[in-house]
């Protein structure tokens, strides 16, 4: 063979290799997919969110006057006796400081009683005196009228002047009665705090019994201090008597109804609690949600269902995760929702058609976070791409993913 001859079939050869590699590189081949079935089976669509337990009646123990109250004795979750259980006791409150001027008044107050006080002394004593010279005069008169000694004018003179200067006297007394009195509330406006504290151990306190049996649900105040009248102290209620406030969207909350099911998840228990939706609250109002949206929200006041034997660990304010079951089928064609995808204005699958892939419209139904009821242009059984990237498109082939890789 010539050289031209070699040359030529050298070059041909790499003119074929090339040629194949160029057919290899460019066959298409099929696409790694994951298939699922079309199958029957139970569906239920719910809308669900964040709840919390609370106590159906709470009753918050409040203080009845403004004063200070002793140290409450009692923990969260201890049990109460309605009227009988004693809960709290409020003394009389500390009297204020006095500053100098107020000092110094209070001090010229006392000043003023007592010297008030030593007048009405003597005038008792003057008119203690005038009613002992009266009296004797009184006497006096009457020996005298035996033998005729003094007119019977004289001695109603005499009765007269006796009976005025006993009044004087009880006059005079009463007026001491009263500066007592004023002196008394005088030295009252000097007693300091710590007078007050040292007469607190025999004071009559107000005592607070629970009105309600039950248990005590939060302690507002448990240290002594100063309280005003109307202040909450304690919140007492049932445990056992538990309901669910969950707050929906309000477009999800137009949805639910009285009386729907209500499946409780996430709450600590081994298994879901059943429950059931019993009011849903007329009003709804502006919650900011976590990113920072104004939300409407609509609060769904559910029961719990269940034994409370089931629920036992459960308490007031606890979190639990709810859905409320909107509707429910045990048995009806449905697929992944992410098996469906839109086909201008119709849903779609892509179905698996002797190793390619066809597209079939198909007419869905209910649809919950994860499948779709499908109504209509799918058969149980047919194999279904699960998620249909933009590799898979009509007739390209398919061939199921291996997880082991």
């Amino acid at each position: 063979m010539t050289v031209q001859g070699r040359r030529a079939v050298l070059w041909g050869s790499l003119v074929v290799l090339l040629g194949a590699g160029l057919a290899y590189a460019f066959w298409p081949r099929p696409v790694s997919v994951d298939f699922v079935l079309a199958g029957k089976g139970p569906l239920v669509v719910t809308v669900g969110d964040e709840g919390e337990t609370r106590v159906r009646d709470v009753f918050v123990l409040s203080a009845p006057v403004t004063g200070y109250m002793r140290r409450i004795e009692h923990d969260v979750g201890d049990l109460l006796e309605a009227r009988l259980t004693e809960v709290a006791q409020i003394e009389p409150i500390d009297p204020t400081f006095l500053d100098v001027r107020s000092a110094t008044q209070a001090e010229a107050e006392v000043e003023a009683a007592q010297a008030a006080r030593s007048l009405a002394v003597a005038e008792v004593e003057m008119a203690a005196a005038e009613l002992d010279f009266a009296q004797a005069e009184l006497e006096r008169a009457r020996r005298l009228i035996v033998s005729a000694t003094i007119s019977e004018r004289a001695l109603d003179d005499a009765e007269r002047v006796f009976r005025t200067k006993r009044a004087a006297l009880s006059t005079a007394e009463a007026a001491l009665r009263m500066r007592d009195w004023e002196l008394e509330r005088a030295r009252a406006e000097l007693v300091s705090p710590a007078t007050a504290q040292r007469s607190y151990d025999a004071c009559d306190c107000v005592v607070m019994t629970s009105p309600v049996s039950g248990q005590i649900l939060r302690i507002h105040q448990e240290s002594e201090g100063v309280v005003t009248s109307g202040q909450a102290l304690i919140d007492i209620g049932n445990p056992r008597d538990l309901e669910i406030v969950v707050d929906l969207l309000s477009e999800d909350a137009v949805k639910v109804e009285a009386g729907q099911r209500v499946i409780i998840e996430d709450w600590g228990g081994p298994e879901d609690l059943q429950g059931r939706v019993r009011r849903i609250e007329p009003t709804g109002f502006t919650k900011v949600s976590a990113l920072g949206i104004e939300e409407q929200r609509v609060n769904v006041i559910i029961d719990i269902t269940d034994p409370p034997e089931a629920w036992a660990r459960l308490g007031h304010g606890y979190r639990v995760e709810v859905r409320i079951v909107l509707w429910e089928s045990e048995s009806v064609l449905k697929v992944p929702l992410t098996a469906l995808f839109r086909n201008g204005d119709d849903w779609a699958v892509f179905v698996e058609d002797d190793g390619r892939a066809r597209r079939q419209a198909v007419t869905a139904g209910r649809r919950t976070d994860l499948e779709a009821q499908i109504l209509d242009g799918l058969e149980e059984g047919v194999r279904v791409v699960l998620y249909p990237s933009d590799r898979v498109v009509e007739g390209v082939g398919l061939t199921a993913r291996d997880h082991a890789e």
